[in-house]
């Protein structure tokens, strides 16, 4: 078990169930990182333990990162996404709306705006 540096784009080639394995590998190297800092192991466990900590991290994002990858894709067709996945905006922005929506105009709308047009006035300038 290697406790130095994962480089995180080394992972993102890599498929789930290698990402997986790699995981629990991390995880034992710390569980058994945190057994000899209890018997009384050098400074240099601590650095070690930081170092895995943080490959458990990049492992983890990387493994998060391609699920809703793919959950983006699976629902890029379909009528309604997950809360998760839409995008987060502010309130007042996800309520507003559409464009298509914003522009409808009603039936009556459309009478008054066909019987009584907007004037335009031509003004003189005088010296």
């Amino acid at each position: 078990m290697s406790s130095s540096k994962i480089k995180t784009q080394a992972l993102w080639g890599k498929n789930k169930d290698e990402l997986k394995k790699q995981l629990d590998e991390q995880k034992q190297e710390l569980v058994q990182l945190r057994t000899q800092k209890i018997a009384g192991g050098a400074q240099s466990k601590l650095n070690k333990i930081h170092d895995v900590r943080k490959n458990i991290a990049r492992i983890l994002t990387v493994i998060n990162h391609t699920q809703r990858h793919q959950l983006r894709i699976f629902y890029e067709k379909k009528k309604y996404m997950p809360l998760d996945l839409r995008p987060k905006l502010t309130r007042a922005k996800r309520r507003a709306l559409s464009p298509k929506e914003a522009s409808l105009v009603s039936e009556k709308q459309k009478k008054r705006q066909r019987h009584f047009p907007q004037r335009n006035y031509a003004v003189k300038l005088t010296k």
